[in-house]
């Protein structure tokens, strides 16, 4: 079953896919005719149901991974609404998801779409969205500005106040730049993929980029005294999840590691 909540303007769609003993939410957003994201291929039925109950005029992706684009398909196919994305990203969407089998069985498969790429502004029935590269969990990442309203949408930026693990694609110092740039803007109302609502967004990027300097710092001392990226990593995140070892090392915290220090030597 899907979760409606509403935030003002903003309808915000929750939706809990689990697989075996693990759980994950995500989170699909509708503002003034405009939908953020689709959500995964995995809860098809759920938000179809929903999809089919709601008037909008065009869909607005943060980024290309399957659980924000999963259903995508369905929604060009049975509401024949544009869908804008990265430029980027246009010829990966328009192939069936390529990606390990763990994510197929926890998210669904992503079928191939057509979309449209997204410029440096996006227009609902009565906003202009401020469209901000965010990269750093991908390379395509966007966030949407309402500088009239303050709402910001920021996908898979934000996700949790203290990263533990990461994507072998994503690069924490590219995360960081994507923070500060978000933090310059005038905002209040924070969307996100995986943490909903949080109201007080800008206080809560300002948390997670603190934290994130900090461990950066501390990963940079470490080489220095010459530790090894393995050792750095043990050292600073002992906890081992079980992701790391289902995903075969696609999540993991050396990744956080080795893209500071890869990051220090440009």
């Amino acid at each position: 079953m899907l979760e409606v909540f509403k935030h003002g303007e903003v309808t915000a769609v929750k939706g809990t896919v689990h697989l075996g003993g693990s759980s994950l939410d995500v989170f699909v957003y509708l503002v003034d005719g405009m939908l953020v994201d689709a959500g995964p291929q995995r809860l098809e039925k759920e938000l179809a149901d929903y999809y089919q109950t709601i008037d909008c005029d065009l869909a607005a992706f943060t980024h290309y991974h399957e659980d924000h684009t999963g259903m995508a398909f369905w929604l060009r196919k049975n509401k024949q609404i544009p869908l804008y994305i990265h430029p980027s990203s246009i010829e990966t969407c328009a192939r069936t998801g390529d990606y390990p089998l763990y994510r197929q069985m926890f998210w669904g498969t992503r079928k191939g779409f057509t979309a449209l790429p997204v410029g440096d502004s996006i227009h609902s029935r009565r906003y202009s969205w401020q469209v901000i590269p965010t990269p750093g969990h991908s390379s395509d990442h966007l966030a949407y500005l309402n500088r009239e309203t303050g709402v910001l949408f920021t996908g898979d930026l934000f996700i949790m106040p203290k990263t533990k693990i990461t994507l072998q694609e994503e690069s924490t110092p590219q995360v960081m730049d994507s923070i500060r740039t978000l933090l310059k803007h005038d905002f209040a109302e924070m969307f996100c993929s995986h943490a909903g609502y949080i109201p007080d967004g800008k206080k809560a990027l300002a948390m997670k980029l603190d934290y994130l300097e900090n461990m950066a710092g501390e990963i940079m001392r470490l080489h220095g005294e010459g530790l090894s990226v393995e050792e750095i990593n043990d050292k600073l995140f002992p906890q081992k999840y079980p992701i790391v070892m289902l995903s075969d090392g696609e999540w993991g915290s050396i990744h956080i590691v080795r893209s500071v220090i890869e990051s220090a030597r440009l």
